[in-house]
């Protein structure tokens, strides 16, 4: 027997907080699309923006103003200077939106503006990089691709896998495909196009019945909105780095989701209870030793990498601190109490009230 935490007989009652942990979903995800929404959108990084950033370590301690101060003579359009990393690694960070001048030109202007206007200062360049604008906009649609390819086919997986309905999650791909083609005639947008799609595979899930998929999915989407929205309200950007954790967090979110998707089939087919609801409860109350356990571990690694990480992990191991936390939430009261409205226990009632009326 492995390693238990938790009683084996232990008796909460998840599904009984179902309103309330809906209700601070709901606040948690309107919060972070306000952002988003007065925000005009998530705050890209170079990767997706285009542009120069450039990392700089100073041999003392300089304020930001400062160092803006000596920049002033670069006139680089939309330069922004933070700093970064750990107070005492004397790090600054330089943005700047230009695409006209070579990154040669740059580091020069940089180089000499430092030399000249904060004299007796050491500094070295530590890092240079610059993507063009048509680059960034083109790796941004493949990352929001990626996206949505994850979790179309989590979908596909998932109905086959709980349900063996390999065909009706082949019809949903097919409809889903039919809908994209309709839209991309209309002359939509890649970005329209996958969150149309997005709202396409929920809306085919629900129709189809594939009742284990659509508690999955809207799982994940709840944990991805959650955790793009806490970015929006941090004011923190979103480069490739940021997309990598965010197929980390589907990956993870989905791994805890199977687990106790897994225990809830198994109940099920074994019959413990007449009411799905205390079928549901009682899987998860099975499953949270390894819940704990598997979440814990990962979140002291994952605070660790926050904590003592440096400055180019940082915002990573943020983006896991959150998904990962709201992943584990969203399998508990979000999938299940989903599953709970439109999964077997519902078809054998709506079956039953059938034959009823028939007989």
């Amino acid at each position: 027997m492995g390693l238990q935490i938790i009683k084996p007989d232990t008796k909460i009652d998840f599904i009984g907080f179902k309103r309330t942990a809906f209700m601070v979903s709901a606040l948690l995800i309107l919060l972070g699309l306000g952002s988003l929404i007065m925000k005009g959108g998530p705050k890209y990084g170079i990767d997706f923006a285009g542009g120069i950033v450039v990392q700089v370590k100073f041999d003392k301690k300089l304020e930001v103003k400062e160092v803006k101060s000596a920049l002033k003579g670069t006139k680089l359009p939309g330069l922004v200077v933070q700093s970064f990393g750990h107070e005492d690694d004397n790090e600054i960070l330089i943005r700047t939106s230009t695409s006209k001048v070579s990154s040669a030109d740059v580091r020069t202007m940089i180089s000499d503006d430092f030399t000249k206007n904060l004299s007796g200062t050491g500094f070295e360049i530590q890092r240079f990089d610059m993507v063009g604008p048509k680059v960034g906009a083109d790796l941004r649609t493949k990352a929001i691709e990626a996206l949505y390819f994850a979790v179309l086919l989590i979908a596909i997986y998932i109905s086959g896998r709980f349900e063996k309905r390999w065909f009706a999650a082949a019809i949903m791909a097919g409809g889903l495909f039919a809908g994209i083609s309709a839209l991309q005639l209309l002359g939509m947008s890649t970005t329209v196009l996958i969150f149309a799609a997005l709202i396409i595979t929920v809306g085919l899930c629900w129709y189809l019945r594939l009742n284990y998929a659509l508690g999955a999915i809207v799982a994940l989407i709840h944990d991805l909105i959650i955790t793009v929205g806490i970015f929006s309200l941090l004011d923190k950007e979103f480069d490739l780095t940021i997309i990598a954790a965010l197929l980390t967090i589907i990956g993870y979110s989905l791994n805890d989701t199977i687990i106790v998707f897994d225990r809830i089939r198994e109940n099920l087919l074994g019959k413990i209870s007449d009411s799905m609801a205390e079928t549901i409860n009682i899987s998860i109350n099975q499953t949270l030793s390894r819940t704990i356990l598997t979440s814990g571990t990962t979140l002291l690694v994952v605070a660790a990498l926050f904590a003592l990480g440096g400055g180019v992990i940082h915002d990573f191991a943020l983006a896991l601190l959150v998904g990962v936390g709201v992943g584990t939430y969203s399998s508990i009261f979000v999938a299940s109490p989903i599953l709970l409205g439109f999964g077997p226990g519902k078809a054998e009632e709506d079956d039953d009230t059938v034959g009823a009326e028939t007989a």
